[in-house]
């Protein structure tokens, strides 16, 4: 704690400090739930939509149990260079991250038995500069937040939501662990990890990666 990082684009903050997060919430008019992230410089635009459907192997569900899914894409210059659009469905890192942020955001709810709704939160990162998926996960939280809270007021069923949900990138960087990367940092990192976490000190996922390292 105090060691500040020496990588490029850090702002020389401590090794253990998140770079600035903000939430800009009701950020598109037409959604249930609607919010833009930044953390750093990278930015996704979360909007969650309740949907009168569910899954075909949830129909006639005895329970009312409702449901609660994840789409995560990437603008073709949210990089530094295009990227190509998804146009034949989600690739196979977007299906792994669109996924996480689908088990991470049931994992906030306290309840499934909401009605025969699906609660659908589109991730769509506006700029990359790392930690696009924890920045989504977090951001799609509040974002589902706000359409639970939407679908009390207009249903009468108790609110479902349960608790937040939050992310963050760890990385071995020079041999220093560090707290949410930025892409230069990340690019090189040695070891590669996400920690995905309910409050206020709950696991959800963790992922790890021996990029060039232990």
């Amino acid at each position: 704690p105090g060691v500040e990082r020496n990588a490029p684009l850090s702002n020389n903050r401590p090794l253990d400090q998140l770079r600035p997060v903000k939430f800009e919430l009701d950020y598109v008019m037409y959604p249930e739930g609607s919010v833009l992230i930044s953390m750093g410089n990278t930015r996704v635009l979360c909007n969650a939509t309740v949907e009168e459907t569910l899954p075909r192997w949830l129909h006639n569900s005895k329970l009312k149990q409702g449901w609660v899914t994840a789409e995560y894409s990437m603008l073709p210059r949210a990089t530094l260079e295009r990227t190509p659009r998804e146009r034949n469905g989600p690739g196979g890192r977007s299906q792994e991250i669109q996924r996480l942020i689908g088990r991470s955001l049931r994992a906030a709810m306290g309840t499934m038995a909401f009605g025969e709704y699906t609660i659908r939160v589109d991730c769509d990162v506006l700029q990359a500069d790392g930690g696009t998926r924890t920045a989504s996960i977090t951001g799609a939280c509040v974002a589902l937040a706000d359409a639970t809270a939407w679908l009390s007021r207009t249903t009468g069923v108790p609110d479902p939501f349960g608790c937040l949900v939050a992310a963050v990138s760890v990385g071995v960087v020079e041999g220093e662990v560090r707290l949410d990367l930025a892409y230069l940092e990340d690019k090189d990192a040695g070891v590669d990890a996400n920690f995905v976490m309910l409050e206020p000190d709950r696991f959800v996922e963790v992922q790890g990666t021996g990029e060039a390292g232990t």
